[in-house]
């Protein structure tokens, strides 16, 4: 039996507790990431952190504008 069929066999009241056990692992988990990453000695410092934020950023000027003369 997959694992997707053994869920689908469950109650309708057990998915829904499931499903809010998960959010709520997932909840706690980025709610206390800052605070291990600390603890463990993998926070980025200032420059590697400067230098992730300038590879993130994007610049766009429009979105779904289409070029002069390309119009169909």
């Amino acid at each position: 039996m997959s694992l997707l069929s053994s869920y689908r066999s469950l109650s309708p009241k057990t998915r829904a507790l499931f499903g809010i056990g998960v959010m709520a692992w997932a909840t706690i988990g980025l709610w206390t990431a800052p605070q291990v990453e600390d603890a463990m000695g993998m926070k980025a410092s200032k420059e590697e952190q400067e230098a992730l934020d300038r590879k993130l950023a994007l610049k766009v000027s429009r979105v779904g504008a289409e070029e002069k003369g390309n119009s169909r």
